[in-house]
């Protein structure tokens, strides 16, 4: 009962606040409406009342339902739509705020310089280019957001890299390596749209294909519908694919430890059924023409934040001491600076994911920059340290945010070259 109340008081609160806000900004649209004829007027604030309407029930729907119980994909729409009319409502909002202390500032010397009789000391009217730019700025990050879910979210990108590697054997130069990370098949709204992704996969062509982790959000069944799909991905070498955080069920609440255990195993077994040879803290030899490479695969291991560190990377190497060129399946980039670099300098390339890029940055005209370079110091490409490589895949998939912003989905290509 207290905690029904508690949520009331705090609905009723935010609510209020929604009001007030959205009451203030209707003033500045209001002031873009003049000289329009009565029935642009009328639609136009039945539409921005009819959106609060819309806002003050999404809300509803969270504060009375367990947010838990609503489908994964609706709840991220959800919360998209929220964000981008809070964002949109609040930058407007500042405009004219801004433009008010302003007014504000000049009606007070102007009144005192020069008082004027009663009722002649109006204030100085809204200025309309002001608003109209605050309703332009407020309108991109709405405007973003909605392209993000829209078209960002799948608008795929083949990313190519050649790395020469001193100790490559003869016999592998040349090997076309083709990258997935970060699938969250959980998310997904669109067959048709994630099977463009794994056709612009299968047309590179790639000798050995890479998946380095979250295959789910946060459960086994989230795959099945998707499952004869990604088993499409062939490779003459075989497709190697490693766990990441979210495949262990760490973010969802189980009747038991058993029931846990049980998702995962059913996970490692879908890698399996889809031809994916699913390695956990071990490796493979990889041959061609009489020379040797190494494939290693751990578990997530992360030295960010809670990030698990499941991984075993003595078990992984474990026998690998004659091969010349190592190349290591890790989840989390923060692994190759905490482990990978100071323990194990014979591991040539290391490949992760993780980040998604945040699905937010810009990446244009050599700029690259996302929020999510504050936490990760790789967080996306190509990264060297001394003979030792990292490549951080931004990611197939999505989470959270049902969409991308400047940061594309990706399918990496890396091709092996002897130095």
């Amino acid at each position: 009962m207290h905690s029904i109340s508690s949520r009331i008081i705090i609905f009723g609160l935010v609510i209020l606040v929604f009001l007030i806000l959205d009451g203030y900004v209707y003033q500045g649209v209001k002031t873009l409406l003049h000289g329009q004829s009565d029935i642009f007027k009328r639609l136009l604030s039945l539409s921005y009342w009819a959106i609060t309407a819309i806002s003050i029930l999404l809300l509803l729907s969270f504060s009375v339902l367990n947010p838990e119980s609503i489908n994964s994909v609706v709840r991220n729409v959800i919360i998209t739509l929220l964000f981008a009319n809070l964002f949109f409502k609040i930058i407007f909002a500042a405009f004219l705020l801004v433009e008010d202390v302003y007014r504000l500032g000049n009606w007070l010397v102007m009144l005192f310089a020069n008082p004027l009789p009663s009722g002649q000391g109006d204030a100085i009217s809204r200025s309309k280019f002001l608003s109209t730019v605050g309703i332009t700025v407020a309108s991109l990050p709405f405007v973003s957001m909605v392209y993000g879910v829209l078209v960002g979210a799948h608008d795929y990108r083949v990313k190519k890299v050649k790395i020469a590697l001193k100790n490559l054997p003869a016999s592998f130069h040349g090997l076309k390596i083709l990258q997935l990370s970060d699938i969250h098949s959980g998310s997904f709204v669109s067959h048709a749209l994630v099977e463009k992704g794994i056709e612009m996969a299968l047309a590179q062509k790639p000798d050995i294909i890479f998946f380095t982790g979250d295959l789910v959000n946060n459960v086994a069944e989230e795959v099945e519908e998707y499952k004869q799909m990604f088993s499409r991905l062939k490779a003459p070498m075989g497709v190697y694919s490693v766990l990441g955080n979210h495949d262990y069920g760490d973010y969802v609440t189980w009747s038991s430890a058993e029931a846990k255990q049980n998702n995962l195993n059913k996970l490692i077994g879908i890698h399996k059924e889809m031809g994916w040879d699913i390695l956990i803290n071990e490796h493979r030899i990889l041959k061609r023409g009489g020379d040797k490479i190494g494939v290693l695969g751990i578990e997530n291991w992360g030295a960010k934040g809670r990030f698990p560190k499941y991984g075993k990377m003595k078990d992984a190497v474990r026998g690998m001491e004659t091969v010349p060129v190592k190349l290591l399946l890790s989840h989390d980039p923060s692994h190759w600076d905490a482990q990978v670099i100071p323990e194990y300098g014979d591991v040539d390339i290391m490949f992760a994911g993780h980040t998604h890029g945040f699905q937010f940055g810009v990446e244009v005209a050599g700029i690259k920059w996302s929020p999510v370079k504050y936490m990760y110091e790789q967080w996306a490409g190509l990264y060297q340290k001394g003979q030792q490589y990292l490549y951080v895949n931004r990611g197939f998939g999505y989470i959270g945010f049902p969409g991308r912003i400047g940061m594309a989905p990706e399918i990496t290509v890396v091709e092996l070259v002897k130095a």
